[in-house]
This record gives structure tokens, C-alpha cells and sequence, in this order.
């Protein structure tokens, strides 16, 4: 194995655990800004209050891209256990 070969593997893995974590990252963000504008403009500051809708968000993001996800991460174990013999 060659290390083009080892960088390339971890240019890819490294990119495809980006693509597969962005989407619950970016709504957990978004969600996180807007519950913070809340609580700045009421002054209301429990705790819950910040922790529970982020985690309501993130479940049904995963439910929507759930398949999604599963796809992309089976495709680039195939893809890396085909070039497996190639590699060795």
C-alpha cells in the first residue's frame, strides 16, 4: 500500500463522514441559534428549554435522512472492500 493510496482513502473517508454528519449538524445549529434568540428575546433560560427541541430535530432529521446515510456509508464500505485485494 502505497501512501497515495492510504491518502486517498482518508480523503475519502474524510469527506463522506462530512457529507453523512452535515445534515443533523446543520439543523441542530439552526435550531440551537433560534431557541438561543428565544430565550435571549422572552429571558427565559431553563435549561430543557435549549437541550429538548435540538434533540427533537436531530430524531426526525435522521428518520427523513436516515436512508440516505445508510446508502452513502454502505456504498463506501463496497466501494473500499473491492479495492481492498488491489491494495494489499
Amino acid at each position: 500500500m502505497t501512501l497515495d493510496q492510504v491518502i486517498s482513502i482518508g480523503k475519502e473517508t474524510l469527506g463522506v463522514t462530512l457529507l453523512v454528519a452535515m445534515p443533523c449538524l446543520a439543523v441542530s445549529i439552526t435550531v440551537g441559534l433560534l431557541v438561543s434568540i428565544f430565550q435571549a428575546t422572552t429571558q427565559i433560560h431553563d435549561q430543557t428549554l435549549s437541550f429538548v427541541p435540538k434533540i427533537v430535530a436531530v430524531m426526525v432529521t435522521l428518520m427523513l435522512f436516515g436512508g440516505w446515510m445508510l446508502r452513502t456509508l454502505v456504498d463506501f464500505a463496497t466501494r473500499l472492500i473491492e479495492q481492498l485485494p488491489g491494495l494489499i
